[in-house]
């Protein structure tokens, strides 16, 4: 069987079957199309093992020697017997290729297990890798794992992963390769707020814009384990798989269980190239949310302007206030409001009230239509807060249908079953069950067909750690039922809009994305927090996909206070929005406001379409960061999927944010990288400036940089290497820097 070579955007992946079973010979750099004899690459044997060269396999498995985490754990039941057919042998049956996807499919008759693994190398080099095992014997075969894998370079010695916790979401981590399996394991039936979100392993110090980095990410939205597999030999493995519960997947014959994709980037630039290949695979898709139309998707819109009331009213409904605050959004420039939390039967706090999704009449006596009708006559779409998988124990639907509550019991509570701890006074309606599912679908389909909604904010505000369909584990049958209510419910009505938040950021991952239209990144508004989570989500999820929202002057996570300022630019670099009473906002902040808004209008096209820069900047208390439009040889200044941006209009945007006080008396020259060597820039900061009302107390400087006052011109080749004195920030606070291609 000839090799398989997969090649484009700098990325290569090499198959070879010369040891019988597919085998990845190469994921990495570009290769040239002329390979050698591959017989070349044939191993010492060592002594003191096996006497045969181990194969790096698609599939590694025990059969061919190898020594780490096989890809497949299972076995046969038959008559009544377990444990049978636990190690299979795996050989390549034939492959198919067509462009850059490919099948293949791999079969042990004697075990009676095939696996077909399908891979696509998308045009922007994000690798896409999943496997379909199929029982093809007379008797039951347990699934237990099926893991997706890809081996790294032996110069890959870093490993960088992410972790966290509510209002605290997606924190880097570090630490070396080392022989032994680094496994990153959730447990939480959802995504969870401590998700890696990726595992990547690098060369030495690797950062966002130098080094080799191979990573990877499971698109997956339930239990999972993520890790890094290094041998004795010195090979490693980065991959992930579905966590199964016990028993979840039995096969019966001809039977077949198909893994999450995993999804895998490699990049020679550090960890800007993985968020590249990452954003060109979202704004591909057909189905993106696109800032303007473009051919691969037909008409798009710009992210529109969004306030959502949670922060601004809590559980206070009151139709009069609701209005009166519309009004005040829809004078600021507002386009979307959203009604979160406390608009239906019963719902009055958190502890009642979930699964009984009716408009609460002793608040809306007319529904919500006279609210609905108000947000629409101001120019704006009306959004709606639920949580279509969850259920309060006071509620109707649990008094009239107990055994619909998710546990680890075969009875009901009201029967004498166990029901698993609350939390947030809540437990998880059985998606599994089909009665229950149609509830919900019907309860959710009715009311986007009785009101004029464009938006919905999905919630999902608990762990599952005891998910259980009649007895038994189901946080497989769980995640499947509940993508496939968001699919019928998106079929149904494919105007509306879904944004997923769970707990703030606990369930994101490709699997909901793939449903959704955005994620809310974590519940916490403090811009300080904010910086690092969505520097972090930014990694993986491009801007446009990322709520990211203007909080009270005092937040209410962290009880810390910023200036708008600081607060506006952090909500800059996503989809942007208000989380706040803005009838309380008058005067100087108001007109400041007002013109931020206006602000993120003006640049949100860039900053929705073009390519992430971050800079390495070697003062820990500064971070630069931005997107820039690429200039195409020949001409305008190209904004990516919004279409071409003329020449003499904005080629980039950059946020320089202090984070804490600096070592330093002043940060000196800091060079900016990403933008067009050879062409010529001005560049002006321009938010906040002079007349701002945060202007005065962003800097603290006897004197300011020459350019501060008057824009500067100077080529990108100059700014990336001799770069700019920068102004003395004041920690906690920001500045948004323009560059405009002349």
């Amino acid at each position: 069987m000839e090799p398989l070579h997969l090649r484009t955007a700098g990325t290569s992946l090499l198959i070879g079957f010369s040891s019988g079973e597919a085998e990845v010979i190469h994921w990495g750099a570009k290769l040239d199309s002329r390979l050698p004899d591959l017989a070349i690459l044939t191993e010492a044997v060592p002594p003191s093992a096996i006497d045969a060269t181990v194969p790096t396999g698609l599939l590694p498995q025990a059969s061919s020697s190898w020594r780490g985490r096989p890809a497949l754990r299972g076995h046969r039941i038959a008559d009544g017997v377990s444990g049978l057919d636990f190690s299979v042998r795996l050989r390549a049956l034939h492959t198919a290729v067509n462009g850059n996807s490919a099948v293949i499919v791999q079969e042990d008759a004697d075990a009676g297990i095939t696996v077909e693994s399908t891979l696509t190398l998308h045009d922007g080099g994000l690798l896409e890798l999943r496997h379909t095992v199929t029982n093809t014997g007379t008797s039951p075969f347990q699934v237990d794992e099926l893991a997706a894998v890809l081996p790294v370079a032996p110069d890959a010695v870093e490993l960088l992963d992410l972790t966290g916790r509510w209002c605290r979401e997606r924190h880097p981590q570090r630490r070396p390769v080392q022989q032994g399996t680094w496994v990153r394991t959730g447990r939480h039936g959802r995504t969870g707020h401590d998700s890696s979100l990726l595992l990547a392993a690098g060369t030495a110090g690797f950062g966002n814009r130098h080094g080799r980095v191979w990573a990877t990410h499971l698109a997956w939205s339930g239990n999972h384990e993520e890790f890094a597999d290094t041998l004795a030999d010195g090979r490693t493995m980065i991959g992930g798989s579905e966590l199964l519960g016990p028993a979840e997947v039995i096969l019966g014959p001809r039977e077949s269980y198909t893994t999450p994709a995993l999804f895998a980037a490699y990049s020679d630039r550090g960890l800007d190239g993985i968020s590249e290949a990452f954003y060109c695979w979202f704004r591909s898709r057909p189905h993106h949310v696109l800032p303007a139309p473009s051919a691969n998707a037909g008409a798009g819109k710009p992210r529109p302007v969004v306030l959502n009331t949670w922060e601004a009213v809590y559980f206070n409904h009151d139709l009069d206030a609701l209005i009166k605050l519309a009004e005040s959004a829809a004078d600021l420039g507002v386009e979307r409001f959203v009604l979160d939390d406390g608009w239906f039967r019963g719902r009055r706090d958190d502890h009642a009230g979930l699964g009984d999704w009716y408009v609460d009449e002793t608040l809306w006596p007319n529904g919500l239509t006279p609210l609905i009708e108000a947000v629409i006559s101001s120019g704006m779409e009306f959004g709606l807060w639920v949580e279509p998988e969850m259920i309060n124990l006071d509620s109707d639907i649990v008094r009239a249908h107990p055994e619909w509550i998710v546990g680890p019991s075969v009875q009901s509570y009201k029967d004498g079953g166990r029901l698993p701890l609350e939390w947030r006074h809540q437990h998880t309606i059985d998606l599994a069950n089909p009665a229950a599912w149609q509830y919900i679908y019907e309860r959710i389909d009715a009311l986007l067909r009785e009101n004029n909604i464009s938006y919905l904010k999905w919630d999902q505000n608990r762990d599952q750690l005891e998910h259980g369909h009649t007895g038994r584990s189901s946080v497989h049958e769980q995640t499947l039922a509940a993508y496939r209510l968001f699919d019928e419910l998106r079929k149904a009505h494919p105007g509306v809009e879904i944004e997923s938040c769970s707990s703030g950021g606990a369930r994101v991952d490709l699997g909901i994305l793939e449903r959704t239209d955005r994620i809310w990144a974590s519940d916490c508004n403090d811009p300080l927090e904010r910086q690092i989570i969505q520097r972090w989500t930014g990694l993986v999820v491009p801007p446009e996909l990322v709520g990211s929202h203007i909080g009270p002057t005092t937040s209410h996570t962290t009880a810390r206070t910023h200036d708008l300022s600081f607060r506006a630019i952090t909500a800059l670099f996503g989809h942007f929005g208000m989380e706040w009473d803005v009838r309380q906002v008058q005067g100087a902040e108001r007109e400041e406001l007002r013109r931020f808004i206006g602000l993120y209008k003006e640049h949100r096209g860039l900053i929705h379409s073009g390519r992430m820069v971050r800079a390495d900047v070697p003062d820990e208390s500064l971070m630069l960061h931005g997107v820039v439009a690429d200039t195409p040889s020949g001409g305008s200044v190209s904004a990516g999927a919004a279409g071409t941006v003329a020449a003499g209009t904005t080629a980039a945007l950059f946020a320089l944010v202090s984070t804490r006080t600096s070592f330093a008396e002043q940060p000196g020259r800091i060079t900016v990288p990403g933008l067009e060597g050879g062409r010529t820039y001005r560049v002006e900061a321009i938010y906040p400036a002079p007349g701002d009302a945060d202007y005065a107390h962003t800097f603290t400087q006897a004197q300011p940089p020459a350019w501060l006052a008057s824009a500067a011109e100077a080529s990108g080749s100059f700014l990336a290497e001799i770069g700019l004195p920068m102004p003395v920030l004041n920690p906690e606070h920001a500045l948004v820097l323009k560059f405009t291609a002349l």
